[in-house]
């Protein structure tokens, strides 16, 4: 049966993903704001097609820690999973990513239209300067900034580099870093076409204050959270 749900699952996101990214592509001449609200109408589509054909939910501890202000949410990467929940749990929100995601056929077409920062990572110090740069921007207009440290999703239970990236940003402007754990690996593991049904289980650290805190500081702290916390989830 998971094999089933998880094929009905992919069948319904390859049948919906290109009509809605067709739809989105007409927010252009939206503000911002208007098209990120339209656009991850996506995102919640495919969580409630998630709950429905593979049977898998999630729950929020610490919700209470969101800020009313924009933040950046430096978050543990397990699964394509957190993607799509990160945009039903946080106030709008843009992402760092690699800009070759905005290449890709639908898919990237649409992402591109919901104002995210794409770097070139192979641009070293550069790429640095475009963070910052545009994610100043970015929260000034009002939205929350999303950025998984690791770079890449990794296996439960395994920690990848933390990149400074998200600790820089939040130190050179100055904003509140929120840090992110979450299981969703073992639930829907990394480019694996089956998820289990079950509860994932995702927790919200409270802000982190960044005046005074050198960026390296910031982001030991960060991780050393989140990997704490992932190690509590399953207790919780």
């Amino acid at each position: 049966m998971i094999y089933i749900r998880s094929f009905l699952y992919m069948l319904g996101m390859w049948l919906f993903t290109p009509i809605f990214t067709t739809l989105a592509l007409f927010t252009f001449p939206l503000p911002r704001r208007t098209r990120y609200i339209l656009i991850t109408g996506w995102a919640r589509s495919m969580l409630w097609w998630l709950r429905v054909t593979c049977g898998l939910r999630y729950r929020v501890l610490g919700r209470e820690n969101i800020p009313t202000q924009p933040c950046v949410i430096l978050c543990k990467h397990q699964s394509a999973w957190e993607t799509l929940a990160l945009q039903q749990i946080f106030p709008p929100q843009v992402w760092v990513l690699k800009r070759e995601l905005l290449f890709i056929p639908f898919f990237g077409w649409g992402l591109a239209m919901a104002s995210p920062i794409a770097i070139n990572r192979a641009a070293g110090r550069e790429a640095l300067k475009q963070l910052v740069a545009k994610g100043k921007e970015r929260l000034k207009q009002g939205f929350f900034v999303v950025i998984f440290p690791e770079g890449t999703r990794v296996a439960p239970g395994t920690t990848g580099k933390y990149h400074i990236g998200g600790a820089w940003l939040a130190a050179q402007t100055k904003t509140p870093v929120v840090p992110v754990a979450h299981n969703a690996g073992e639930y829907w593991g990394k480019n694996s076409f089956l998820k289990r049904p079950g509860t994932i289980t995702l927790s919200i650290g409270k802000p982190i204050d960044t005046n005074g805190i050198k960026a390296d500081e910031l982001n030991q702290r960060v991780e050393a959270w989140i990997e704490k916390e992932m190690l509590l989830l399953d207790r919780k």
